[in-house]
């Protein structure tokens, strides 16, 4: 790599919804001469996989070089105290970094000199409190002479499926993945998609050219990559190929190793620690980055998917060379919960049609199913569809053992906060007065082993286990513990989940709820659930809410009046639960 004394511009081209679709990764129906010029001026990377699958946890984990779930970040839109989200301020100090532990990326470059620039996402997109505005503008023409920039330049890529160009592509000559049906909607969709990408290559251009007409090209080290992969049924949010695997371009000062190959395992949080070395930054103790160009890479890569909007879940998966190990730590709902972003596109409508109609391919109608496996395994080499799940198939019991291993130490040993449940780290965090120093303490390593425990005894069925982790001192593991009861529908000793109704936490409350409504006990559940919709919590009346949409319309259905002052709730994602209740009911009727 150049040396760090010749101080070069940093550059982040970050294009949002997009995967691997261009001419250098092997597209063929749309053409893309300036990313294409950037891979032959620059490093190609084959295997380049973001750590979460959705915009402002990707983001929150660029600006610190570390894992979202590693600094509580990892929950989409979970810091906002207006628009999506929002409500929740009293507790919105807990999403301030630590300062004596994180620090900005951004912050890190202006303290060596760095003129700090954001263009074209808002500079709030992120899952924590800015510790004041660390952008000094939205262009770098205001530095001073001589002053190097770090950019950050946003494109709306796989957003922009309205995009006029050139030539659009014929949704005739689409070739679609093997796992979505070949119809009209899908193929126009696909289209539009592409259309897109030539769009985001031409704004790449007019970059290139502006550093070229300025002088600047041959001393600006730039990164290309998208924030996650297409949104789409198996894309964006979710932790296949589709979603977790990104195109990523590096083009270092003065197009050194230009025209390389890198088939090596990265994360998109390591343009961090290569974009710090090159100007001579060292890295901050807590980074979880790596260099891109180590000589000893990466064995694997985690990604996380955590609640999406409105929308609950917890999975995780390892990517090695040859394997993808994803484990549902929520396997009991479908693929495709309801989520208001996602249910507004025409993809998803036309899929929920097919279903219905009982007529779409095996592998749509999986994503729709009630449920889904608690472990898949493929073969990427040969199965780079991801469309055989072999965790079932005993000729590959010690490879799933392995991967196991590695997310439960990966999990552990990096604070992986996804295992608290979002009502109860939110309490958390508050009275610690951060969510990353709630659990930064020798005993947090317990007990996210112990309560990775509760959730092998949900894996094994062993009910025995369960009821004793009910009544465990740590909360996330009684809340898990209690939930595993209710989904696995032991009804021979519910004394446990009868204990969490009185729970000291309001979170294991939701979850007691949830079960004994499982159980049969319905009236009794909405009844409670309905006292803990309106807590001063908001993410316990979210929970809450959704707690009575899982009991189901005859359940909810006398629960009205609460549902609809739900739908008038401070928090944006509880109101969007609440008016599907309220719309379903009106259907009904």
């Amino acid at each position: 790599l150049a040396q760090a004394e010749d101080r070069p511009n940093i550059l982040w081209i970050i294009s949002e919804d997009a995967s691997p679709h261009i001419g250098s990764y092997g597209e063929t129906l749309i053409k893309t001469p300036n990313l294409d010029r950037l891979a032959r001026e620059g490093v190609r990377f084959t295997r380049a996989y973001v750590t979460s699958p959705v915009c402002s946890p990707s983001r929150s984990a660029l600006m610190l070089g570390m894992y979202p779930s590693s600094f509580g970040a990892h929950n989409h839109r979970s810091q906002r105290i207006t628009g999506k989200g929002g409500g929740n301020t009293a507790y919105y100090d807990s999403y301030n970094l630590s300062e004596d532990d994180l620090q900005l990326i951004p912050e890190l470059f202006r303290e060596h000199g760095y003129f700090i620039v954001n263009a074209g996402k808002s500079k709030t997109d992120y899952n924590f409190q800015p510790n004041g505005g660390f952008y000094d503008a939205k262009d770098w023409s205001k530095r001073d002479d001589e002053q190097p920039f770090f950019a950050q330049v946003q494109l709306a890529g796989g957003k922009n499926r309205n995009a006029r160009v050139k030539n659009p592509v014929s949704p005739e000559d689409v070739t679609l993945p093997p796992y979505y049906p070949d119809t009209k909607v899908m193929r126009e969709d696909w289209a539009q998609y592409l259309n897109s990408w030539v769009a985001a290559d031409d704004e790449v251009g007019k970059v290139l050219t502006r550093l070229e007409r300025e002088g600047e090209l041959e001393n600006t080290a730039i990164f290309f990559l998208t924030d996650h992969g297409i949104s789409h049924l198996r894309g964006k949010q979710f932790l296949y190929e589709e979603g977790t695997r990104i195109p990523l371009i590096v083009r270092l000062p003065n197009a050194e190793m230009a025209g390389t190959v890198n088939n090596n395992l990265v994360a998109h949080i390591d343009i961090v620690h290569t974009s710090l070395q090159l100007a001579g930054i060292s890295q901050p103790e807590r980074t979880q980055a790596n260099d891109l160009f180590a000589k000893d890479p990466r064995e694997y890569i985690i990604t996380e998917r955590d609640r999406c909007d409105e929308t609950l879940d917890f999975i995780r998966s390892v990517s090695t060379n040859h394997y993808k190990y994803i484990r549902n730590f929520m396997p009991h709902l479908p693929h495709l919960q309801p989520n208001q972003y996602k249910d507004g596109k025409e993809i998803s409508k036309h899929a929920r049609e097919l279903y219905e109609l009982g007529k779409p391919p095996d592998y749509t109608a999986r994503l729709l199913a009630p449920a889904r496996p608690v472990e898949q395994l493929y073969d990427l080499r040969n199965d780079p569809h991801e469309l055989t799940n072999l965790a079932t198939k005993p000729n590959y019991a010690n490879q799933l053992q392995r991967m196991r291993k590695i997310l439960r130490d990966h999990m552990i040993t990096q604070h992986d906060l996804g295992l608290i449940p979002e009502p109860i780290l939110e309490e958390t965090g508050r009275i610690a007065g951060t969510k990353f120093d709630a659990f930064n303490h020798p005993e947090s390593n317990k007990e996210l082993s112990q309560t990775l425990d509760t959730f092998d005894a949900w894996r094994l069925g062993d009910v025995e286990q369960l009821k004793q982790d009910a009544r465990s001192d740590i909360d996330s593991q009684r809340y898990w513990a209690i939930t595993a009861l209710g989904v696995l529908n032991d009804s021979n000793d519910i004394a446990p989940i009868r204990q969490g109704m009185n729970d000291t936490s309001p979170g294991v409350q939701v979850a007691a709820s949830l079960a004994l409504g499982r159980l049969g006990e319905t009236k009794a559940a909405a009844a409670h659930l309905e006292t803990l919709v309106q807590h001063k919590n908001l993410i316990v009346g979210m929970y809450a809410i959704r707690a009575l949409e899982l009991l189901g319309e005859d359940t909810y259905r006398s629960s009205l009046e609460t549902i609809t002052k739900a739908a008038h709730s401070e928090y944006d994602f509880t109101r969007r639960i609440a008016n599907r209740m309220l719309s379903t009911i009106g259907t009904a009727q």
